[in-house]
């Protein structure tokens, strides 16, 4: 296959990604002219067309649906080759994809991956912050961070971490409203609710006398976003309550800039996993950012109920287990 060919296949693959021609040619170099010119090109090698075009709208044709799924196919088998031969010579370079939701991504795993790509010279960092469920296939992403266990039996999951959810809110907010004593309490109060493709997360739990309980949020009196990031920044602001994991809260819990609430009622959760397709492991790349991924947490996991206050740690350490 020619090297212009397979600049062409990454081009259309782009194209149908994003659902636009001209996004798909500025990620990849090229003018919108040129995008148009080697798209069309390809589509008359194949003597097929792979796209409906108008000036609005970009629409696979069903030729192109099944193009598609192959040219996926092909090109990760490629790349899986060229690291197999990069990984007998002990070399991992390439580029690394991966996805994690937005706070965590940023606030710590971000200096851990910027570390792990600084002793590998040939490596490049791809990171997807969001707080939507990734599609690991369609996404390209060869490793996705993520709270809680995915459902589909094709994928991996390897444990990294414990977690679990806590409610917390701005001294200033609880000052004003008012600390809640049960989760009965919580009808009175006002509410910052993440938003996700999979709907609002607007469901929380609550371990009483040895049973789960559901309270739902009534969403006409919250303020929502799609957002986690976004989320703090309107609880440290004392807009209302909010649920995050312990690892996003905890900076903001040690400082005493958020404060927990109902910590007696914190259910159990089960845990940080990274996520990846099964044959994604066999890439040096892959597999040597796992080993060091797992690394990390458990140095970071022994650390982080020691350097919480003392009376937190004490109350959240028996969910750790």
């Amino acid at each position: 296959m020619a090297t212009d060919k397979l600049g062409d296949i990454r081009l259309f693959i782009e194209a149908a990604t994003q659902g636009s021609l001209s996004a798909a040619g500025r990620k990849l170099g090229f003018s919108a002219a040129a995008a148009s010119m080697r798209l069309t090109k390809l589509e008359a090698s194949l003597q097929t067309k792979l796209f409906d075009r108008t000036t609005r709208l970009l629409r696979l044709t069903d030729e192109g649906r099944m193009y598609l799924d192959h040219c996926q196919v092909a090109l990760k088998g490629l790349a899986d080759v060229e690291e197999a031969l990069h990984a007998g010579q002990r070399q991992v370079r390439g580029k690394i994809r991966v996805s994690a939701s937005t706070d965590f991504g940023r606030n710590i795993l971000n200096p851990w991956l910027e570390e792990f790509c600084g002793s590998y010279p040939q490596l490049q960092l791809a990171l997807t912050l969001t707080d939507s469920l990734s599609k690991l296939v369609e996404d390209n992403i060869d490793i996705a961070i993520r709270f809680g266990k995915p459902q589909e039996s094709d994928l991996v999951a390897c444990l990294l971490a414990p977690s679990w959810r806590v409610l917390c809110a701005a001294p200033s907010y609880l000052e004003k409203y008012g600390t809640p004593k049960t989760p009965e309490d919580l009808q009175q109060h006002r509410f910052i609710v993440l938003m996700t493709a999979n709907g609002p997360l607007s469901d929380y739990q609550f371990s009483m006398a040895n049973r789960l309980c559901t309270r739902r949020i009534a969403l006409e009196q919250a303020w929502e976003t799609n957002d986690g990031a976004l989320a703090t920044q309107w609880a440290l602001s004392g807009w209302g309550i909010t649920r995050k994991t312990i690892w996003d809260a905890a900076g903001d819990l040690r400082s005493g800039r958020l404060q927990l609430v109902l910590p007696e009622y914190t259910v159990d959760e089960p845990g940080i996993y990274a996520i990846f397709q099964r044959n994604r492991y066999q890439v040096s790349r892959v597999r040597t950012l796992l080993d060091f991924l797992q690394e990390r947490f458990r140095e970071a996991s022994r650390r982080l109920l020691d350097d919480l206050p003392g009376t937190l740690s004490a109350e959240l350490s028996r969910w750790s287990s």
